[in-house]
């Protein structure tokens, strides 16, 4: 019989102990095997009571036992990536593995505990938890406190850089966030093929996004000497069509980070709101797109509680009616402007480092100033109708071609009337297999979409300016004819 075995036998017949024997026996006993059992035990839980966010030295010794006791352990959890040779494997649970540094022999376990009373509950007051257990002699004490574990973190961690892979969340309902497989975060691989040399803008402006985005991601140091907190807003404008998210793909695949797809209307409150950013990781990008539709929907939801609010007063309500309005109230959404703010400028957005904080927006005259003020938005991008220069960076990316003898016409069209990048690009994508020139074919498809858009600009320029015409023709006839009746009481009140 092995150490390992025996002792396995010891720490069993010891948790059946602890679970049958009264705790005042247990308490008597403990100081009595102290004395004969030489070893200690250390325990790292995946999530401490009073902490939200999931431990980070527990995730590096998952990562390192998962490296270290890949010939030794017998059972793994294993999850299939994408475009790799392998896949990643993590020990199951309670499972046991043996470690050795510096000719010490160590065992770690993983455990899960699960409540004993299992009740059917919205919000369940217990659930799964997990954690590592570390058993080593008390001789080695100092040395496995210290330098082992010193060493467990920064191996598990560097293990992790090494093995990541990339992911966009979305967040899932509050009631998704308890019970079996709880997780706020829900998420798939990150595969988005977007980058700044593909992006349909100006190489001027690519450059300067490009710039503000490396000195961020290389500042930390600079940041902590100026005491702010290591992120950064950007706020990106334009119509539909003119490659928002294909930005936010473009800023992700450059420093490789994860992004975080923040959907508002599925936040139940403000606090909701505050464990969403805890749970969030480092080197992410937390983006929240057509913010100003959230706003208008938590402008119409306050003019309703008013307008309800004032109704009340004068007609009061029976217990149903108060009970269903209740009801339909916990499902909607309560997160403020106020939680807002704070979630992307306050105290708890310095909970992690080294993110961005991305606004998107169809109509940024409509956002309240003090949302996208410098602090909260740094930096405002306007992406918007595409430019010639846009032009040949689809013409590359669709076509392979730099010039052609209709690049002139394209230009002077571009110059002339309004079209998203999107549009450009649908038209620039082959239409036909049988199509002996097809660069020509799609480039002739854009100059008649173009001509076709100038002559509606022009159509509706030309109804705009015949209806304000009009308009002030009526304004005209309207003010002479009060200027008359006016004249007319003035001859009345004369005769009289």
């Amino acid at each position: 019989m092995t150490t390992g075995e025996i002792l396995a036998g010891v720490m069993f017949l010891w948790a059946m102990f602890q679970q049958y024997f009264p705790p005042y026996i247990q308490k008597y006993s403990q100081k009595l095997v102290s004395f004969v059992y030489p070893y200690i035990q250390i325990t790292f839980h995946e999530f401490s009571a009073d902490r939200w966010k999931r431990s980070e030295d527990y995730v590096a010794i998952e990562n390192y036992l998962t490296a270290s006791s890949y010939s030794r352990a017998k059972r793994f959890k294993a999850e299939i990536i994408k475009d790799t040779q392998s896949v990643v494997l993590s020990i199951d649970d309670h499972e046991e593995a043996t470690d050795e540094f510096q000719g010490v022999k160590l065992w770690w376990a993983s455990n899960k505990t699960t409540p004993k009373n299992q009740s059917i509950s919205f919000y369940p007051c217990a659930d799964e938890k997990r954690c590592y257990k570390l058993t080593f002699h008390k001789q080695y004490r100092d040395l496995i406190v210290g330098a082992y574990l010193n060493h467990v973190i920064k191996e598990g961690k560097a293990i992790a850089v090494r093995n990541r892979q990339r992911k966009i969340y979305t967040n899932n309902p509050s009631q998704n966030w308890y019970g079996y497989k709880k997780t706020v975060w829900s998420y798939v691989p990150f595969e988005h093929p977007a980058t700044f040399e593909t992006l349909a803008m100006e190489s001027k402006k690519k450059e300067e996004i490009v710039n503000d985005l490396t000195i961020f991601c290389k500042g930390k140091e600079n940041y902590s000497i100026i005491g702010k907190a290591w992120k950064r807003g950007y706020l990106l404008y334009g119509p539909p069509g003119t490659g928002k998210s294909s930005m936010i793909a473009a800023m992700a695949n450059l420093l490789n980070y994860d992004i975080y797809d923040v959907e508002l209307t599925s936040v139940k409150d403000n606090t909701e709101l505050r464990k969403l950013l805890t749970q969030t990781t480092s080197k992410s990008i937390i983006v929240i797109e057509d913010i100003n539709c959230w706003l208008n929907l938590a402008g119409q939801r306050k003019k309703k509680k008013e307008k309800e609010e004032s109704k009340e007063k004068l007609i009061p309500k029976k217990g149903k009616e108060i009970e269903s309005e209740s009801q339909s109230q916990s499902k909607e959404s309560n997160v403020t402007v106020s939680g807002l703010l704070n979630f992307i400028d306050g105290l708890w957005s310095a909970c992690g480092e080294e993110r961005l904080i991305v606004f998107t927006t169809n109509h940024v005259e409509k956002l309240d100033p003090a949302l996208i003020r410098r602090g909260r938005m740094d930096n405002h991008i306007e992406l918007s109708y595409c430019c010639f220069e846009a032009f040949k960076v689809l013409a590359k990316n669709y076509l392979d071609i730099d010039s052609h003898y209709l690049f002139p016409t394209i230009e002077r069209l571009l110059e002339e009337t309004k079209m998203t990048p999107a549009d450009v690009a649908e038209h620039l994508m082959p239409k036909s297999i049988t199509d002996i020139d097809p660069e020509t074919a799609c480039l002739e498809d854009l100059i008649q979409a173009l001509e076709s858009a100038k002559e509606l600009e022009g159509r509706v320029k030309a109804e705009k300016e015949a209806k304000e015409k009009e308009e002030e023709e009526e304004e005209k006839l309207e003010a002479e004819k009060e200027a008359k009746e006016k004249e007319a009481s003035q001859l009345q009140l004369l005769e009289k």
